[in-house]
């Protein structure tokens, strides 16, 4: 049995105030609480005119594939496409990527700053739409790559080895 951390949300509780995308966003900043762009959130506050109800998108795992779905909706004169409430990170949307590297962000439950009650967004949800919860599985602990790996990867995928090799090689001068 291995031990999964889950954010549940319940959109009927979400009253769109983003606070979650805020406290996000100024957690990754660097330094720590130094801005708050919701551009870098892990996560997003999506509204749905059709429904009348908000409701929070965590960054997903970053996959290399497009999916081949374009179909568009048209929901109160405004277009929307499949992805538009997807949750992965891929290379044909910009909407959970760095605005300024355009790497991929992935929420990590704020696992930086251990024993770490809740992430961060859960805090912050005054609302109570996000819950934090513990659960065990079946299956044994899988190592995962992490946002190194996952940046290098991308970076390596759009400069090339050798390109990102000769900047490192310089910066190890320096």
């Amino acid at each position: 049995m291995k031990k999964v951390k889950i954010i549940k949300t319940d959109v009927d509780k979400c009253n769109g105030c983003r606070a979650c995308e805020v406290i996000c966003s100024s957690f990754h900043a660097v330094p720590k609480y130094s801005s708050a762009n919701p551009e870098r959130s892990r996560i997003r506050v999506v509204f749905d005119p059709l429904k009348d109800i908000y409701f929070p998108v965590r960054a997903g795992e970053y996959t290399e594939a497009e999916c081949y779905g374009r179909d568009k909706y048209t929901v109160d004169g405004k277009e929307y496409d499949m992805c538009s409430f997807c949750r992965a990170s891929c290379p044909s949307r910009d909407l959970f990527k760095d605005p300024d590297s355009h790497l991929p962000l992935k929420c990590d439950m704020c696992e930086e700053t251990p024993p770490l009650s809740e992430p961060k967004c859960v805090q912050m949800c005054l609302s109570g739409a996000l819950t934090y919860e513990e659960i065990e599985v079946e299956g044994e602990e899988e190592e995962k790559p992490g946002e190194m790996e996952i940046g290098l990867e991308e970076l390596t995928r759009k400069y090339g080895l050798k390109t990102i090799q000769d900047a490192i090689a310089r910066m190890s001068k320096g």
